[in-house]
């Protein structure tokens, strides 16, 4: 029966599971734990790294990292508080595109530094991880973007209430994310161009042979990892309106976690951005339950997350075995009752 299941239907299964599981152990230790609150701020939580996380399941995919892409977030958010706070004129959809072409700029340098230079990504993106934080620094100038001076519009829209169900709430900065998440597991379900992703993370010779242009591949997945990068800088500034040189910090670490403990291989090849989405809100359940949780200091915290990745690469792996070895068992017993 485990045979006849798909590995990512599998992983699928086994994160639900897993959430389930994390709902009820800490429904049992914290207070008044289970209520419409915690929806309303995981998902307002979610709704920023839900993009960084698929932006960073494209760039594994090739078997690839992007460590740069919480300065990305960072700088764009900067960047675009400072556009809108002196151009206070200026309508959604320019700043939501201005904000996504920058961040793809970025993804770009990353992309071309490692297709066409052939630097390993993690050299390359720790490099630029420093660099465009440290650019970020001098960007701002010792400023920080605050709240009061942002429009309404712009401060209002992640909680806007597009659906209530009691004290739950379908906001608007969530519902983009999802939107999103979907549009991007359509492409790669669908679109052979981002097939092509899959391809060059399973066996890049193998592409090659077969007539994609790997490097071309390689440098769209960081820029679109770089353009997710940017709409999440937008949803980061209008979430929390003031936006520091440190903003973002961290989100490196997590957006690797909501990936790999999502199912997506960290080897490349496998994974998708569905699984990246329920490795999010996983995440980003396990830490905002650790905060309310009084057993556990807040400087556990990234060790949880380090101990995810570990337990999620090693799960996978073990799965994977066990899934090619059923698969072996079965057509070895096909081949012997064959007439």
């Amino acid at each position: 029966m485990l045979a006849r299941i798909s590995p990512q239907t599998l992983r699928i299964l086994a994160l639900l599971a897993v959430v389930l599981a994390v709902l009820l152990f800490f429904s049992t230790q914290v207070p008044n734990y289970l209520n419409g609150r915690l929806f309303n701020r995981i998902s307002s939580s979610v709704a920023i790294m839900a993009l960084i996380a698929c932006g960073q399941t494209l760039v594994i995919l090739t078997r690839n990292i992007d460590l740069s892409i919480g300065s990305i977030v960072g700088f764009v958010a900067f960047a675009t508080g400072s556009l809108i706070t002196n151009n206070p004129e200026l309508g959604p959809v320019l700043l939501v595109s201005y904000s996504i072409i920058l961040g793809a700029c970025f993804g770009v340098v990353n992309g071309l530094l490692v297709a066409f230079l052939r630097i390993p990504s993690i050299i390359v993106t720790l490099a630029t991880m420093a660099l465009f934080r440290s650019s970020l620094v001098e960007y701002s100038d010792a400023k920080s973007i605050t709240t009061g001076n942002l429009p309404e519009w712009l401060i209002s829209f992640p909680n806007y209430k597009v659906l209530t169900f009691g004290t739950l709430q379908l906001r608007a900065g969530f519902l983009v994310a999802v939107l999103v998440v979907i549009a991007v597991h359509i492409a790669l379900t669908h679109l052979r161009p981002a097939r092509k992703l899959y391809a060059v993370g399973s066996n890049p010779e193998a592409a090659e042979m077969a007539g994609i242009n790997t490097k071309l591949v390689v440098l769209s997945a960081f820029a679109c990892a770089g353009a997710l990068a940017g709409l999440a800088g937008f949803m980061f500034l209008a979430r929390f309106g003031t936006i520091t040189v440190v903003a973002g910090l961290g989100i490196e670490l997590k957006s690797v976690a909501a990936s790999v403990v999502g199912g997506v291989n960290i080897f490349g090849g496998s994974g998708t951005v569905i699984g990246a989405l329920l490795g999010a809100i996983l995440v980003d359940l396990i830490d905002m339950s650790l905060v309310r949780w009084a057993l556990v200091s807040e400087f556990w915290r990234e060790a949880v997350l380090g101990t995810l990745i570990l337990l999620s690469v090693a799960a996978d792996a073990i799965l994977m075995r066990r899934l090619i070895a059923l698969r072996v068992a079965r057509e070895k017993t096909t081949k012997e009752n064959a007439p």
